[in-house]
């Protein structure tokens, strides 16, 4: 009988669906990741695993798991697998893209709005019993009506994140590695370079996966091209940007505010100087947490595994 190790705890209809098919053995931990040692004594007889972004695939774990048909990441991005290596070894490596881009672009939305109207600040000022009178610029902040907002990465959360500005009226721009014409059709999104992104957006938007293109591409030099009274959110990948570079930002004046729901590491270390800045929120990688979203994702993993383990093509496989 085939055997899925599953690294998270899910909810038991999910278990019951791959118990059909194969022995299941779960982590039952919701908040704390499977021990390393632990995923890789359980890979030596698996023929599939479901994992998180917190399981990295790399040649140790592939040598582990010598019956390994499938990996079923719960997640759009996939840089915690190394994927050329997995093919290698016939092993089909999925995600779950398409089924997240809403939710991820109203968490982005919602965190943009916050930081705008410094909503957590102005919460804990009436919490800590500060608010003793109306003043006329008390907590005031950006508005996003009519600004210039700049998208970088326009894939389908970009995008979906792009339909919500047009409600604001605002003037979208964007950078991607190539050209997007739907979204300049229907969108009425302006392609621009990545300077001029920097330069004249008021609000800057990351959706951009993890590639050596990307990485630290929001780095000292970017934040200082980027207006004083900018914000900046990312809801891509963590290792998109350069965190000394953004708390030197902040600090510096350079740019206004920031909003984070993914950060290069994760947990953040509770030292880290963005947690003491009243300009800067971060949420704990929250972008497609609803529960209906999350459901959906863990049904397209288990179906990516009974299709695969049933020697068929997986609905969504990383190519």
């Amino acid at each position: 009988m085939e055997k899925v190790i599953v690294t998270r705890k899910i909810p038991q209809p999910f278990i019951d669906q791959l118990e059909l098919f194969a022995e299941v053995e779960v982590w039952n931990e919701s908040f704390t990741p499977m021990p390393r040692d632990k995923f890789l004594n359980a890979l030596k007889d698996a023929s599939a695993c479901f994992i998180t972004l917190s399981e990295t695939i790399d040649e140790e774990v592939v040598a582990h798991a010598p019956n390994l048909k499938v990996i079923a990441n719960m997640a759009v991005g996939f840089d915690n697998i190394d994927v050329k290596l997995v093919q290698s070894k016939g092993i089909v490596a999925t995600n779950t893209p398409e089924v997240l881009t809403e939710t991820t672009a109203e968490l982005g939305f919602t965190l943009m709005l916050s930081v705008a109207r410094r909503i957590v600040e102005a919460e804990q000022y009436v919490q800590k019993g500060e608010w003793q009178s109306w003043s006329p610029y008390l907590l005031a902040g950006k508005d996003l009506h009519n600004a210039k907002v700049g998208i970088f990465g326009m894939g389908d959360i970009g995008k979906a994140f792009a339909r919500r500005l047009k409600g604001f009226n605002a003037n979208i721009m964007y950078h991607n590695r190539s050209r997007k014409m739907d979204a300049e059709k229907t969108l009425g999104a302006l392609y621009v370079s990545f300077e001029t992104l920097l330069e004249h957006s008021d609000f800057i938007i990351c959706t951009a996966p993890l590639t050596e293109e990307t990485r630290d591409k929001f780095d000292a030099t970017a934040f200082k091209k980027m207006k004083n009274d900018a914000i900046f959110i990312n809801i891509g990948r963590g290792a998109v940007v350069d965190e000394n570079a953004l708390v030197s930002a902040l600090q510096n004046g350079e740019i206004a505010a920031c909003g984070l729901d993914v950060l290069r590491k994760e947990p953040i270390d509770m030292s880290h100087p963005l947690l003491s800045m009243k300009n800067a929120i971060i949420v704990p990688h929250i972008g497609s947490a609803s529960v209906i979203t999350r459901n959906r994702m863990i049904q397209l993993c288990v179906d990516n595994i009974r299709l695969v383990l049933n020697g068929k093509s997986a609905k969504t496989p990383i190519s």
